[in-house]
């Protein structure tokens, strides 16, 4: 204890001393610099200072006055705190007391000062330095990456031009320094284009830009900071390149697609023309449709040219002098065809070939009117001396060499002779009509008609009307016994030649050579033969400009429109559209040719316009698939055979066409059946086996069945032909009527016949339909004959079509209205008479009835179905004597009708025609009456049980 002591006492003499010697302990304040610079890195703690925090005091080694305990800062919120690490020594430390941001705040500059610590333990009488100003900056760190300023950049330049800038990108970055903020490169991402970027983001190209060869592109481009930090995102370029300013049309396809059926389809919905802004003062457009390669020139109905005659509303009577081969009609299957598309009959003639027409086809009675019509296509004939080449020739058989009519190109002119005969005239007559056209030599399809109203001959190709430019004329032809010969594609010498041949062949095409005797065509006929079913169009014409000025060519294949401002122009063209009225049209490419003509102020033309050549492609149609359906067996008894309208066969006939159609489902086109309606132009009704024999049996069909509708009829022992273009309702309805007729069915065990049906003259035909028609024979009468089946004079048959058919023919024959009268109300009353008979029959015998009014019911099936039991007697006699009263009767009949038959048109009396629709509906009343009692009265003679 005394050891411890010591040294305080020597601490507490001291202290003691001082106090005595002076008074104060704490002399001197505490010394530091007076300025610091300090560095920090943002988001780390510690400030390098320079120089050190070191704080003096001129007191120490005194204790507490001579040590330093603080330093203290002053500043706005300050991010620091002063830290003494040795108070003996004055050193500290300055560090952040929360994160440093550098882009929040680059450099922080406030006070610091240092205190010591007083007097003693308790710290009084402290002194504190003077105030030092603290300099801090803040070091950056790079932590963002560039980011560009724009999300998308665009430009566009003109082809063939060297930019040295095209645009420039511009990228930043959020660091605060210099070295991490600035950006130091650019660079394109892309590989393989034509372009470069410097360093400050400029963009140029390093080769000449073609639009035909790329539009537009697109580069990505990224960028770089000092601290070659990348961009975390790139960015897109694009460059639009533009054509060098060319006048001419923009924004149109080069192929256009029609679908079948849609109508009208816009050509050009987006065409626009580039005048580069120059001043203009018109614009005139012409839009060519090339169908030159389809069909005849362009495409039209393709049907026979019987059937567009009946179409178009041409007089009957035409001859057709090319009809396309068949037994008979084979004086065309010697000559070449070529069909070229959808069953378009065209005759192509060589030099070499030539058809004698047989003569019961060649018209006999032409007068001083007829019509030599035909689709021709020709070229100019090689040779300095071109010889005549003969389309139609009428000329002598033999002995003479004389042409009396015909029809040939000679040097690219046509010529028409008509050499009149003594008998119509013995003057000096016009004979020779000549016509100089273009069109003749022009190799391409054309549709001439001549009408000869003698001595006037006018000439209409393609439906325009052309004089001739020169006649001349000649005497008339001696009369002689001569026979003539009708020859198409040549002409015939028979006379002053060792061997008769062919001479003045003729090179080119035809098809539908006509003749037309008594009769000359209407231009509006004329003009229906020759309509293309495929053209130009405009839609909505009220939306043009008022200063639009447009006119189409007859056929609508070329469009002119004239305007004055370019927009009204470009309006305009959106609006062409191309058209096909055709169900089925020809598929294939139709050529488009535009030409455009613009007039400048005070100039005549100024700017060049390139033509435009483009396509339209007509879609393949759905091809439709003909379907004939009905019963295919019918079987009758005889005696409906016989009967003045015998048996309709197809009276359950139905026809129908379908398509397939795609539908999709699911992203998945699917096949489907659809039911179209559409046209047919014939149907033929073939005998199956031996022909029909005139003398006993008959395919007809009653002219009136064909009223009303476009269809004509011609038959013949191998069976019957409709023809014409009309629906497939008005075809049922003609082919339900047609009637087959026996007045012998005795010999007739069966008669099959074969029907087909075609739509545009065969491209389109139907299924085969197969119907036999049988005879329902009675069971063979024997020896047992009951005498209380019926009475023979109740079942004798009635036949009033035999009354009908005289009827008929004294109204033909203008009868009085009187007569009529009293004829009608005869029938009626004999109707009645007969009506009665059979009620009291099936009274008598209490037989229930059987319900004929459906012919198309077979009568076989009521006879195997039956379960009665037949008992007959021996006295075969009786029934003997009634079937020879039947058999004479029968041949009555016969000879009564014989002389009707010559009357039939299409084997129905041309009377018949005449009548009204109630007068046939009176006549069918009473065949079924009659049917009905004969039918009823069979029935009772056969099938009573006793």
């Amino acid at each position: 204890m005394h050891s411890l002591g010591i040294p305080f006492l020597l601490l507490w003499l001291t202290w003691s001393h001082s106090c005595a010697l002076g008074g104060k302990v704490n002399k001197h304040k505490p010394w530091i610099e007076t300025s610091y610079h300090g560095v920090i890195t943002e988001n780390m703690d510690t400030v390098l200072l320079d120089p050190p925090l070191v704080a003096l005091d001129k007191d120490a080694p005194v204790p507490y006055a001579g040590e330093i305990c603080a330093f203290k800062i002053y500043g706005q919120d300050a991010p620091f705190e002063a830290v003494v690490l040795n108070r003996t020594s004055g050193e500290g430390v300055l560090r952040a007391s929360s994160p440093v941001d550098c882009e929040s705040q680059k450099e922080y500059t406030f006070i610091i000062q240092a205190y010591d610590c007083g007097a003693g333990p308790s710290g009084a009488d402290w002194k504190k330095s003077h105030k030092a100003v603290v300099h801090i900056q803040v070091d950056d760190v790079n932590e963002f990456s560039p980011v560009f300023r724009e999300s998308l950049y665009k430009a566009s330049v003109t082809e063939g031009k060297i930019y040295d800038s095209i645009l420039q990108v511009e990228a930043w970055d959020q660091d605060c320094s210099p070295q991490y903020s600035q950006i130091c490169n650019y660079e394109i991402v892309t590989s393989g284009t034509p372009f470069a970027i410097d360093r400050n983001g400029n963009i140029r190209n390093t080769e000449r830009l073609s639009y035909d060869k790329q539009q537009s592109y697109k580069i990505m481009v990224t960028a770089f900071d000092c601290g070659q930090k990348r961009a975390k995102e790139d960015v897109a370029v694009h460059i639009e390149v533009k054509p060098v300013c060319k006048p001419g049309w923009q924004g149109w396809n080069k192929r256009v697609d029609y679908e079948p059926g849609t109508g009208s389809k816009q050509l050009f919905p987006k065409m626009h023309l580039e005048t580069c802004d120059g001043p203009l003062s018109g614009v005139k457009v012409m839009v060519e449709l090339q169908t030159n390669h389809i069909g005849k020139g362009c495409d039209r109905e393709t049907y026979s040219e019987k059937s567009l005659q009946k179409l178009c509303g041409a007089a009957s009577g035409s001859t057709d002098l090319l009809p396309a081969p068949s037994p008979s009609t084979n004086w065309t299957a010697s000559l070449l065809t070529d069909s070229g598309r959808d069953s378009d009959l065209i005759y192509r003639f060589d030099g070499r070939q030539a058809a004698n027409v047989p003569d019961h086809v060649v018209p006999q009675n032409l007068t001083d009117q007829f019509t030599v019509a035909t689709w021709m296509k020709h070229g100019p004939s090689p040779g300095l001396r071109a010889e005549k080449e003969t389309l139609l020739c009428n000329s002598d058989k033999t002995e003479m060499n004389r042409h009396h009519y015909s029809l040939y190109v000679h040097n690219c002119r046509l010529v028409f002779l008509l050499r009149r005969d003594f008998t119509q005239v013995d003057t000096f007559r016009p004979a020779e009509f000549h016509w100089k056209l273009e069109q003749i030599c022009d190799k391409e399809w054309h549709y001439y008609v001549i009408n000869v109203e003698f001595p006037a001959v006018t000439l209409f190709v393609d439906g325009v009307t052309y004089e001739p430019y020169l006649v001349t004329d000649d005497w008339p032809i001696h009369a002689s016994k001569i026979d003539t010969q009708l020859t198409v594609g040549a002409c015939w010498q028979g006379g002053e030649v060792a061997t008769p041949r062919f001479t003045q062949y003729f090179h080119g095409s035809l098809s539908g050579l006509t003749i037309r005797p008594g009769r000359i065509e209407t231009q509006k006929v004329i003009s229906c033969l020759q309509a293309c079913k495929e053209g130009l169009d405009i839609n909505s014409l009220e939306s043009l400009a008022k200063d639009i000025k447009f006119h189409f060519n007859p056929a609508q294949s070329v469009l002119v429109v004239e305007g004055e401002d370019v927009g009204s122009i470009n309006t305009a063209m959106t609006k062409v559209s191309y058209i096909n009225s055709r169900q089925f049209p020809t598929a294939g490419l139709r050529r488009l040719h535009i030409t455009t003509t613009v007039q400048c102020f005070g100039e005549d033309t100024c700017l060049s316009i390139p033509d435009i050549k483009a396509v339209v492609m007509v879609l393949p149609p759905s091809e439709p698939r003909i379907t004939i359906i009905g019963s295919n067996r019918l079987v009758r008894p005889a005696s409906d055979l016989r009967g003045p309208l015998g048996v309709a066969p197809f009276k359950e006939l139905h026809i129908t066409s379908t398509v397939m159609k795609g539908d999709s489902f699911g992203g998945f086109r699917r096949p489907g059946v659809m039911e179209v309606m559409h046209n047919l132009d014939y149907c033929d009704v073939l005998v199956i086996g031996e022909e029909l024999n005139p003398d006993r049996e008959s395919l007809e069909i009653h002219h009136s069945a064909l009223l009303g509708k476009h269809l004509d009829a011609t038959n013949s022992t191998s069976g019957i032909s409709i023809y014409g273009v009309d629906s497939m309702a008005h075809y049922e309805q003609a082919l339900r009527q047609v009637r087959y007729r026996n007045w012998r069915p005795a010999t007739l065990s069966e008669r099959r016949f074969r029907l087909t049906c075609s739509e545009l003259n065969g491209r389109y035909t139907s299924n085969e339909f197969n119907l036999e028609v049988s005879v329902l024979h009675h069971s063979a009468p024997v020896e047992h004959v009951n005498h209380m089946a019926a009475q023979p004079q109740y079942m004798r048959p009635v036949h009033h079509p035999l009354m009908i058919h005289s009827l008929n023919s004294h109204i033909a024959g203008s009868a009085p209205p009187a007569a009529t009268v009293v004829i009608v109300v005869c029938i009626a009353a004999l109707v009645v008479i007969v009506v009665i008979g059979v009620y009291r029959i099936h009274a008598t015998h209490q037989e229930g009835s059987r319900d004929e009014e459906e012919e198309v019911k077979d009568p076989e099936v009521d006879w195997n179905n039956s379960a009665l039991t037949i008992t007959v007697n021996p006295m075969e006699n009786i029934r003997g004597q009634q079937a020879l009263r039947e058999e004479a009767r029968d041949e009555e009949r016969e000879e009564e009708e014989e002389g009707k038959d010559d009357e039939l048109v299409g084997g129905v009396t041309s009377a018949e025609s005449d009548n009204s629709d109630e007068e046939e509906d009176d006549d069918g009343r009473e065949e079924m009456k009659e049917r009905k009692q004969k039918g009823k009265l069979e029935w009772d003679s056969s099938s009573a049980t006793y």
